[in-house]
C-alpha cells in the first residue's frame, strides 16, 4: 500500500436510513450491555449459591467476558472490513443471547465462567462493525452525534440492568422447571434478559448494508488490507494511535472498576437491598450517562467549529480530569445521598467522551481498516477496562484492605491512581492526533 493513502471522497447514504440504523443499533448495544452488566447486583446471590469470593465474581464480571472479546474482535474485524456487516452483527446478537440465557443454567463456577466467555464471543461480533456501518452512513460532525446517541445505549442498557435485576430478584422466588430443576431468582434474571435477543436478531436485519465510503484511492492501494498493512499504517502514526489507544484504556479501567463495584458499595456500606440499589443507582446511571454522552459529542462538535480539530480527545481529557474528585468523593461518602450525588457527578463525566473517541478513531482511520482499528482499540479498551477494572478493585478489597467493607477505600485508590494516568496519556496525543488527522484529510 502506499505511503501516503489518498481517501478519495464520495457521498454518504440518506440520513433517514442512517437513523434508521443507529435506532436498531441502540437497541442491540443496549441489550448487550444488560446482558454484560447484569451481574454487577446480583453478586451477593451468586456469591452465595456458588461459594465464591469477590476476587473470583470479579472474573466473572471481567475477565470471562473479556478474555474472547478482545481476542476475538480483531478476526471478526477483518470479515466486517470485507464483508456484511449487518449479517455479522445479527448473527453475535443471536449468540450473546442465547449464552445469556445459558448463564441462568449454570451449577457452578466453572459452568458460569464458560456462559460468560460465550457472551463475551457474540458481542464482539457488534461494536466494530456498527461503528464501520456508521462512518458510512455520517460524516463529520453528524458521525461524533450518531455514535453519541449509539454509544448511550451503554448507559441505558447498564441502568436498565440493574433497575431490572433489582425488580425481579426482589419479587421472583425461586423456580423448579422440567428438565432443568431448581433455580435460583438470579439465575431466573439470567433467562429474562437473554429471551428477548432473538427478536433483536431478526430486527437487525431490517437495517440495510450501506455503500461503503472513504476507500483508499492512492495507486494500487488494495481494497482488503491485511492485519499487518493495518499495524504499519498505525505504526507509522503511532503517537496518535497509541496515545489515544492506552489513554482511553486506563479511563475504561476507572469506568470499569467502579460500575462493577458501585452497586455493592451501595449494598455494603449503607445496607441497601438490591432492589433499592438497582432502582436508585439504575436510575442515575441511565439519566446521567445518557447526558454525558450526548453532552460529550456536542461539546466535541462545539470545539471543532471554533477551530480545536483535537476536539475529540479533548473531550477524554476533561473527562479523566473530572472523574478523579468526582469518584473518590463519592466512595468516601458517609451519606448515601451524598454518596449518589457524587457518583452521578462521575457517570456524567465519565461518560463523556466515548463517542468522541469513537469518532476520533474513525477520522484517522481508512475505510477499509476502520473495524480493525476500531477492534485493536476495543481489545486494549476492554482488556483494560473490562478484564482488569473490577478485578484490581477487587484485589484491593481481598488481599490489600481483607475486609468486604472496604470496597469504597479500593474504589478510591484505583480510581486517584488511574484518573491522572489517563488525563497524561490523552494530554500527550493531542499533537500527534493533529497531525494524524491533517494527513488524513490530504
Amino acid at each position: 500500500m502506499s505511503a501516503e493513502p489518498v481517501i478519495a471522497p464520495q457521498s454518504t447514504p440518506a440520513s433517514r436510513a442512517g437513523w434508521y440504523a443507529v435506532s436498531v443499533l441502540i437497541i442491540a448495544y443496549t441489550f448487550s450491555y444488560v446482558d454484560r452488566t447484569i451481574l454487577t447486583l446480583m453478586v451477593k446471590p451468586i456469591r452465595a449459591t456458588l461459594q465464591i469470593t469477590d476476587l473470583q465474581l470479579s472474573l466473572l464480571h471481567g475477565l470471562a467476558f473479556a478474555i474472547f472479546y478482545t481476542l476475538l474482535g480483531i478476526p471478526i474485524a477483518r470479515l466486517a472490513d470485507r464483508g456484511n456487516r449487518r449479517n455479522i452483527i445479527t448473527v453475535g446478537i443471536a449468540f450473546w443471547s442465547v449464552m445469556t440465557a445459558l448463564c441462568g443454567l449454570a451449577r457452578n463456577f466453572g459452568q458460569l465462567f464458560l456462559a460468560r466467555v460465550g457472551v463475551g464471543v457474540g458481542e464482539a461480533a457488534l461494536s466494530p462493525a456498527a461503528y464501520s456501518m456508521l462512518s458510512d452512513y455520517f460524516r463529520g460532525n453528524a458521525l461524533t452525534r450518531a455514535l453519541s446517541v449509539y454509544t448511550a445505549a451503554i448507559y441505558v442498557g447498564a441502568g436498565l440492568a440493574l433497575m431490572i435485576g433489582g425488580a425481579v430478584i426482589a419479587s421472583v422466588p425461586a423456580l423448579e422447571m422440567p428438565l432443568v430443576g431448581h433455580l435460583e431468582p438470579w439465575q431466573v434474571v439470567f433467562l429474562c434478559v437473554g429471551a428477548p435477543g432473538v427478536l433483536i436478531a431478526l430486527l437487525m436485519l431490517t437495517v440495510r448494508e450501506p455503500p461503503r465510503t472513504g476507500l483508499l484511492a492512492a495507486a494500487g492501494a488494495p481494497q482488503a488490507l491485511s492485519f499487518g498493512d493495518v499495524l504499519t499504517y498505525m505504526s507509522a502514526r503511532r503517537g496518535a494511535y497509541y496515545f489515544l489507544i492506552f489513554g482511553f484504556a486506563v479511563h475504561s479501567l476507572v469506568w470499569n472498576g467502579a460500575m462493577g463495584w458501585i452497586p455493592t458499595f451501595f449494598i455494603r456500606h449503607f445496607g441497601w437491598t438490591q432492589a433499592q440499589t438497582g432502582l436508585q443507582f439504575g436510575a442515575v446511571l441511565m439519566t446521567f450517562g445518557t447526558i454525558g454522552i450526548v453532552f460529550g459529542g456536542f461539546l466535541s462538535g462545539w470545539l471543532k467549529t471554533r477551530g480545536h480539530i483535537d476536539a475529540n480527545p479533548r473531550v477524554g481529557l476533561l473527562s479523566a480530569l473530572l472523574v478523579l474528585p468526582a469518584g473518590v468523593l463519592g466512595a468516601q461518602s458517609d451519606n448515601p445521598t451524598s454518596a449518589l450525588t457524587f457518583f452521578g457527578a462521575f457517570v456524567f463525566a465519565g461518560s463523556m467522551p466515548y463517542g468522541a473517541a469513537a469518532t476520533a478513531f474513525q477520522d484517522i482511520s481508512p475505510n477499509q481498516m476502520r473495524a480493525q482499528v476500531t477492534a485493536i482499540y476495543f481489545f486494549v479498551l476492554n482488556l483494560c477496562g473490562i478484564g482488569l477494572g473490577p478485578t484490581v478493585v477487587a484485589a484491593f478489597t481481598d488481599k490489600v484492605f481483607r475486609s468486604d467493607a472496604a470496597v469504597g477505600d479500593s474504589l478510591s485508590v484505583v480510581i486517584g491512581v488511574a484518573a491522572p494516568l489517563s488525563a497524561l496519556l490523552l494530554w500527550l496525543s493531542l499533537k500527534p492526533y493533529r497531525r494524524a488527522l491533517s494527513e488524513n484529510r490530504h
